[in-house]
């Protein structure tokens, strides 16, 4: 299974965080099966400040390409994106019109 992790942040307002983290409290169930449906099969968000860190594992059937497309044609799913774009503010570094950012892993642990 391979892992991908993204970051993102959040308006700094600790009402609009408070609303975001209550929607993620009940995700959608169109959205969730979206996620399940495209070979996602754990993804994670984590919270500190307006910081918004996600882990996603997928299997090998998930692609990029195909996330993008689905969700591209799925109304619910772009319902969702514009609703949670009122919470969410792109990194400093993001160019326009992207919205959660590939990180790069610099370090893992060998035991």
């Amino acid at each position: 299974m391979k892992k991908y992790c993204f970051a993102l942040d959040l308006v700094d307002d600790p009402k609009l965080i408070e609303e975001y983290k209550a929607y993620h409290e009940s995700i959608w169930p169109e959205i969730t099966k979206s996620i399940i449906d495209s070979g996602i099969e754990n993804l994670e968000i984590y919270c500190i400040g307006n910081r918004l860190f996600m882990i996603m594992e997928v299997n090998s059937e998930f692609s990029f390409e195909k996330k993008n497309t689905m969700d591209e044609n799925n109304p619910k799913v772009q319902e969702w994106e514009t609703l949670m774009w009122n919470y969410q503010q792109a990194l400093p570094m993001a160019k326009k019109g992207e919205k959660w950012l590939l990180m790069d892993k610099i370090y893992q642990l060998e035991s």
